[in-house]
């Protein structure tokens, strides 16, 4: 049988419910228009060099301070800032940093050529997750293929080895490619290594990376394959 309704108590709750996510909101609203401006902030801090202030050697260690967990997010704050246009940068509080970073790779190709309206349009109406697929589909000319978060513990000792391996990785692939990207070439490098007695584990490897290489690249590799074949 369900409960009886109680409709002063069901009344405060709901009410409650409806103010805090309000509130939510608000300070979402105010954090996406505050990292705007601290992108900014930080584009000045090194153009000015003013870590020197602080008797700082460069501008890294005056980021390794303020973001100590990972600078990354401050690059991405100041890639924001550095090619997105004013227009733009002026709607971020309705659509949120993050997608304010998809719009900065698509205004970082296009230049002069980057259609606001458009963009800008679709950062409002899609959610996040469909959006960044749109971003990738554009600046790629493919589909994203399905994919899931995937969650595990690390103790504290470990994060600065996975992270030094990852950041790593980005240099040596580049830093457009994702974190998930960078973390797969290194478990593929590592089954390439240990599995050489499972040779289906690691033509899966193989493929894997070889999907991944640009279409020059490619053809470079299946000619190199076959002169080895024969």
């Amino acid at each position: 049988m369900p409960p009886k309704l109680n409709r002063r108590r069901a009344l405060f709750v709901l009410t409650k419910i409806d103010e805090i996510l309000s509130w939510e909101r608000r300070t979402e609203t105010e954090r996406d228009t505050r990292f705007v401006e601290l992108g900014r902030y930080l584009c000045e801090v090194r153009s000015g060099q003013y870590w020197r202030l602080e008797n700082l050697k460069s501008f890294d260690e005056f980021l390794e301070r303020r973001f100590p967990e990972s600078r990354r997010k401050a690059y991405y704050l100041m890639s924001i800032h550095e090619h997105l246009p004013p227009q733009v940068r002026r709607e971020l509080k309705e659509v949120g940093w993050t997608k304010g970073l998809e719009l900065a790779k698509l205004a970082r190709r296009d230049r002069q050529e980057f259609d606001c309206a458009t963009w800008l349009h679709k950062a409002r109406s899609l959610p996040k997750e469909q959006f960044k697929r749109e971003v990738e589909k554009e600046l790629t000319g493919r589909e994203t293929e399905p994919w899931e978060i995937v969650y595990f513990k690390l103790y504290k000792s470990q994060i600065p080895v996975v992270e030094q391996a990852i950041e790593t990785a980005a240099l040596m692939l580049g830093s457009d490619k994702s974190r998930g990207y960078c973390l797969e070439m290194i478990c593929a490098d590592f089954l390439a290594g240990a599995n050489l007695d499972n040779p289906d584990l690691l033509l899966h490897s193989i493929a894997r990376c070889f999907g991944f290489l640009p279409a020059e690249q490619q053809q470079a590799f299946v000619a190199h394959a076959l002169e080895k074949a024969s």
